[in-house]
């Protein structure tokens, strides 16, 4: 059994025991949370929503929020001695699916 849900404005495929980084959420370390932005499910036959599947609902656990690998943002304009170097982290929550019903 699998399923494609959304969170944090992305798309995600998962499967009950998994664990995935998504976009920082405001949710406590440790805290089950339930969503119903369920967009398809897969268990058998395939249920596809318009654009969520009713009564399917995904819980999932917080396990930590954390900061990605550094990337470099570097600006450069030639001949003019204009040159921008910056840093990045993306911040993000790692989550654990528990369940998923539907």
């Amino acid at each position: 059994m699998y399923a494609v849900f959304e969170i944090g404005g992305k798309q995600y495929k998962v499967k009950e025991g998994d664990v995935i980084d998504v976009e920082l959420l405001p949710y406590d370390v440790g805290e089950e949370v339930e969503t119903d932005k369920v967009l398809l499910v897969r268990n058998g036959d395939i249920k596809i929503g318009t654009p969520y599947v009713e009564g399917a609902k995904i819980k999932f656990k917080v396990l930590e929020h954390g900061k990605g690998e550094k990337i470099i943002v570097f600006k450069y304009n030639p001949k003019v001695r204009y040159r921008r170097k910056k840093w990045h982290r993306q911040p993000y929550t790692r989550i654990l699916i528990e369940e998923i019903r539907g």
